[in-house]
């Protein structure tokens, strides 16, 4: 008898529950504005930078020998190829501090060990032989807190005898000042258009309801890949401009406003 009961009462329960619940769902459609103005916006952002990272490499080669299946890297070879490598990465190091640079901001990758292979010399009708040759490379990153001291720290590099420059990227000191910045001007971008539309209209904007970030201010480093001409004037001493051009940051927001009432 008791399970019978329990099953007669059952829909009883499931009809309170949704008498219950029509109250709730009626007072949030009540509370959500029928009439409300919806503004997407968009603000970019042009900031200079204020500081940059150098990349360089420095590599040593082991002497190129016939390429065969058997064929192994000298080890006597790579231990000198890693000597010259390392002194020269000293070299480089001195160089830059001589130059007024932090140790701190000089970051020495770690040792890239990779084989080339060559094309041999044709001996009369025969084919040419391969060779092969070992490569040890080491890159470094140099930060530059001052863009002021960025060709005397090209010149440094060229000095040390760096096997390549492989560009400069430019960034910003704070970030986040420069994040905060692009979303408020999103945000007065968006104020912007629906008080435009209000007066268009001829309504009264009430309260914001909703905002929400559509997109977070994207933030990109500006990279500048040297040039061999670039190289070349810092190497021969003359007065290279670096400009350092601009970052572009993107920001993107959702508002919704009350429309109170029409004018």
């Amino acid at each position: 008898m008791s399970l019978v009961r329990r099953h007669s009462l059952l829909p009883g329960a499931l009809l309170s529950a949704l008498l219950l619940a029509t109250p709730l769902v009626a007072a949030a459609q009540q509370d959500t504005p029928r009439n409300r103005l919806d503004v997407q916006a968009r603000a970019e952002l042009q900031v200079v930078p204020d500081e940059a990272t150098l990349s360089a490499r420095l590599w040593e080669r082991t002497p190129a020998i016939a390429q065969r299946e058997e064929a192994k890297a000298d080890p006597e070879a790579l231990a000198e190829a890693r000597k010259r490598l390392e002194e020269r990465a000293a070299t480089l190091i001195q160089t830059l501090e001589d130059a007024g640079l932090e140790r701190d901001a000089i970051s020495a990758g770690s040792l890239r060990v990779q084989p080339e292979i060559l094309q041999g010399q044709r001996k009369e009708e025969s084919e040419p032989t391969p060779l092969v040759r070992t490569r040890l490379e080491r890159p470094f990153q140099i930060e530059i807190s001052d863009l002021d001291d960025l060709p005397m720290m090209l010149d440094a590099l060229t000095e040390a005898g760096v096997n390549a420059l492989d560009g400069v990227t430019y960034d910003l000191s704070d970030r986040e000042q420069a994040t905060d910045e692009a979303l408020t001007k999103a945000l007065e971008k968006a104020r912007h258009k629906a008080e435009l539309m209000a007066r268009t209209l001829n309504v009264t904007l009430g309260p914001v309801i909703n905002v929400s970030e559509n997109q977070a201010p994207v933030f990109q480093p500006r990279m500048m890949a040297m040039s061999a001409d670039a190289v070349q004037e810092s190497a021969g001493g003359a007065n290279a401009e670096y400009r350092p051009g601009t970052i572009t940051l993107d920001a993107m927001v959702n508002v919704s406003w009350e429309i109170e009432s029409e004018q």
